[in-house]
C-alpha cells in the first residue's frame, strides 16, 4: 500500500488537467483525418492568398512547411489529397504572378521532393501500424519500459548493486539489457544480463521482445532452469540470424552464497576483499541461447563475503578490434582495481565509460557488492 501511495503522490505533482486535455485533443485529431485534410487545404488557400497579396514578403517555403506538417499526421492515401491540392495552388499561383515572384521553379522542385520524402515516411509509418506522431511516442514508451525493467530492486544493508547500460554511439536502443528479480520473501536476488545479436537499433526490437519474456522467467523457474527455459524460448521464436548470450546469477542475500551460469557470455569477475584481488569465474559455461536444442547450462557456485563484489558485463566492455580478448579483460580489471579504492559505488558506470570498444558497441555492467 505504501508503494501505491508514493506512486500516486508522485503523479499528483504534475498539472494533469491541461496535459491530459491536450493529449486527448491530439488523439481525437488523429481519429478525425477528414478534419486534418480540410484544415491543411484551407491553410493552403490562406497561404496562396497571402502570397498573391504580398508576393515579395511571403516566401514559397510556407508551402514546404505545410507539406511537412501534413506528412506528420496523415496516412498516405489522405496525404496525396493534400499534396495535390497544395501543388495545384502553388503551380497556379506561379503562373499568375509570373516574374512578380522569383525562384518559382526551384521552389516547386524543392516542394515536390519534400512531398516524395513525406509520402515515403508516411508509408513506412502505415506499414508499422502507427499514424501521426504517435509512433515516436510509442517507441519512447517502449524504450522507457526496457530501461525500467533493468532497474535493480532495493537491497537490504549491507548489500549494494548498480547497473550501467550504454548503447552504441548513444543510440536510444541497445542490444544489451538487464532483468532482475527479488523473491517475495526478500532472500533471493536473481539478475540476468543479456546481449542480443547485433547492436544499437538493429538489436533494439529483439531486446524489447526478449526482455519481457525473460523477465517473467526470473523467480518462476529454479535457478538452474532459467537459461534452459530462455534457450527454449529463443528456439521457438525461430529467428533466422538471431541469437543471444546471457549470464545469470542467483544470490542468497542472507548467506552470500550464489550460483552463476553462462550462455556463450564472458565470464564474470569477483573481487575478494581478503586477498585484494580479482578472479574470473570461468565455470558454468554453456552455448549461445537460441542455437542448440536441449543444450545444457552447468552452473558454478561461490560466496560473496564482507567487502567482496561481483561484476557482470557484456562483450562491448572488453572487446576491441585491434586487441586480444585477454587484453580487454586485463584492461577492465586494471580499471576496476583503480576505481574500487574509493568504494564500489559508481564502478559500473566507470567501466562502461572506459570500455575497450569505446562508443562503437553496446556496453552493460552490473556490480553487486557486500559492504
Amino acid at each position: 500500500m505504501a508503494i501505491n501511495e508514493s506512486i500516486v503522490s508522485r503523479r499528483a505533482r504534475y498539472p494533469a488537467g491541461p496535459v491530459r486535455r491536450l493529449r486527448s485533443f491530439g488523439q481525437w485529431l488523429v481519429r478525425a483525418p477528414w478534419l486534418i485534410v480540410t484544415s491543411f487545404l484551407l491553410l493552403g488557400v490562406v497561404v496562396s492568398l497571402a502570397i498573391a497579396v504580398w508576393p515579395q514578403q511571403v516566401p514559397w517555403g510556407v508551402y514546404t512547411f505545410l507539406v511537412v506538417a501534413s506528412g506528420l499526421f496523415l496516412e498516405p492515401r489522405l496525404l496525396i489529397v493534400v499534396f495535390v491540392g497544395l501543388f495545384l495552388a502553388m503551380a497556379t499561383l506561379g503562373v499568375v504572378l509570373g516574374t512578380a515572384k522569383s525562384a518559382t521553379l526551384g521552389a516547386q522542385l524543392v516542394t515536390v521532393a519534400t512531398m516524395v520524402l513525406m509520402l515515403w515516411l508516411s508509408h513506412a509509418r502505415a506499414e508499422a501500424g502507427v499514424v501521426g506522431v504517435g509512433g515516436e511516442s510509442m517507441l519512447v514508451d517502449m524504450r522507457d519500459r526496457l530501461r525500467a525493467q533493468g532497474e535493480l530492486p532495493t537491497l537490504p544493508p549491507p548489500w549494494g548493486a548498480e547497473v550501467a547500460l550504454e548503447s552504441a554511439y548513444g543510440d536510444g536502443f541497445a542490444g544489451d539489457f538487464v532483468v532482475a528479480n527479488r523473491s517475495t520473501d526478500g532472500r533471493m536476488l536473481e539478475v540476468a544480463l543479456v546481449d542480443v545479436s547485433g547492436k544499437g537499433r538493429e538489436a533494439g526490437a529483439r531486446s524489447l521482445l526478449l526482455s519481457g519474456a525473460l523477465g517473467g522467467l526470473l523467480g518462476e523457474m529454479s535457478e538452474g532452469g532459467f537459461l534452459p527455459s530462455a534457450n527454449n524460448h529463443l528456439l521457438r521464436l525461430r529467428w533466422s540470424e538471431g541469437f543471444a548470450t546471457a549470464v545469470h546469477v542467483a544470490l542468497d542475500l542472507e548467506t552470500g552464497e550464489f550460483t552463476i551460469g553462462y550462455a556463450g557470455h564472458p565470464a564474470a569477475a569477483q573481487y575478494a576483499a581478503g586477498s585484494g584481488r580479482w578472479r574470473m569465474l570461468a565455470g558454468g559455461r554453456g552455448p549461445l541461447l537460441g542455437v542448440i536444442e536441449g543444450a545444457q547450462f552447468p552452473r558454478e557456485s561461490g560466496v560473496i563475503r564482507r567487502g567482496d563484489a561481483l561484476v557482470l558485463y557484456s562483450d562491448g566492455v572488453i572487446e576491441a578490434r585491434d586487441k586480444a580478448l585477454t587484453d580487454g579483460i586485463d584492461r577492465m580489471l586494471g580499471r576496476a582495481e583503480s576505481f574500487i579504492r574509493t568504494g564500489f559505488e559508481g564502478l559500473a558506470q566507470r567501466l562502461c565509460d572506459q570500455a575497450a570498444a569505446g562508443l562503437g558497441d553496446d556496453r552493460a555492467v552490473v556490480t553487486i557488492w557486500r559492504g
